[in-house]
């Protein structure tokens, strides 16, 4: 278990055959089709999931799901007081020139990071287009898949991702040096400090069958305290790791966490459908009935008071080695 520090000139073409109203007119049908295709979206058990390398992920991405993103991105600022970072590239007088933030989900973060850096060049990447159309000319989304070689033609000064572990080494490889890369993950875990929380509650077994199906997929849910090690094996430097605690519920004392428990409360009642119809349908061979009726018994446990329960949640930063000098900052402006 890994120490936890604190408790991311252009040339016409010649002779050009096609006029460019003709040559407009079939890019613009080009990419009506792809974005049509790309949002037909594969539809099971009542919820819609990414037609785009269907099957890789096994969560909604559906407006129900959407809408809790969004709040759990308002969770995020709540822990870290506001700020979408811990990473020095998210201090306001910390200039950067790219930014890239996966699995960007509805691009919040992404479209938050670009209003408060007008100086960056933000990228968000996802599985599923559900960002929106029309956002600030220096943030941008596309349709990718972060597991596929990476193409892009200049490297990032941050990396950003939340509950998205995948290839570090890869991220590493585009990353500037002296660039930073950010993880913020959740724990697949449900637990209590005092005791409070039956070893065979429906919430305890719910994390056991999610880990299962994930292994069963051959998506492993990765243990976050053990992200520190493998940051630091693929040659990340200065990799600090903090954990944090998402209380379930409001039986918090303190009003902070007493409020971080109440929204993360409506966190989970959102999320308890779209994490468990796909994994336990498709992993396990359950029916949509049998995963309705053991949802009763998780959404009985997540209003019980009398379990002081919450999620794990690990921020880890890291440095690649180096520093960029001024002819490569300038290069990476252009």
């Amino acid at each position: 278990m890994a120490q936890v520090d604190h408790e991311i000139q252009i040339g016409a073409e010649d002779n050009n055959p096609i006029e460019d109203g003709a040559e407009v007119q079939s890019i613009a049908s080009s990419r009506t089709s792809l974005s049509e295709s790309l949002r037909d979206y594969h539809f099971e058990n009542g919820r819609t999931y990414h037609r785009y390398k269907e099957g890789k992920y096994h969560f909604p991405n559906d407006e129900k799901e959407n809408d809790r993103l969004d709040l759990q991105h308002h969770l995020a600022l709540l822990t870290l007081g506001g700020k979408l970072g811990l990473a020095p590239p998210c201090d306001p007088e910390h200039k950067v020139q790219r930014a890239l933030d996966i699995g960007t989900g509805t691009g919040i973060w992404a479209i938050q990071y670009a209003d408060d850096h007008p100086e960056a060049e933000v990228l968000g990447v996802d599985l599923s287009p559900t960002q929106p159309d029309f956002v600030a000319p220096n943030v941008k989304f596309e349709v990718d898949d972060i597991e596929d070689e990476w193409t892009y033609s200049k490297p990032f000064e941050y990396i950003h991702s939340r509950h998205m572990t995948s290839s570090l080494a890869d991220w590493k490889a585009n990353i500037t040096p002296g660039g930073y890369l950010e993880l913020q993950e959740a724990e697949m875990a449900f637990l209590s400090d005092d005791g409070t929380l039956p070893a065979d509650s429906a919430l305890v077994r719910f994390a056991e069958l999610l880990r299962g199906a994930g292994a069963k997929f051959g998506r492993n849910f990765v243990v976050a305290s053990e992200l520190k090690e493998l940051m630091i094996d693929v040659g990340f430097e200065n990799v600090t790791l903090s954990k944090y605690k998402w209380p379930l519920g409001t039986w918090p004392k303190d009003p902070n966490f007493k409020e971080l428990g109440m929204f993360n409360h409506e966190n989970a009642m959102m999320a308890a459908d779209g994490l468990a119809m796909a994994p336990l349908t498709r992993a396990y061979e359950w029916t949509r009935d049998e995963v309705e009726v053991f949802l009763v018994d998780v959404r009985k446990d997540l209003k019980n008071r009398a379990y002081h329960a919450y999620v794990p949640m690990y921020f880890l930063v890291g440095r690649k080695p180096g520093t960029a000098d001024k002819k490569d900052a300038t290069s990476a402006a252009a």
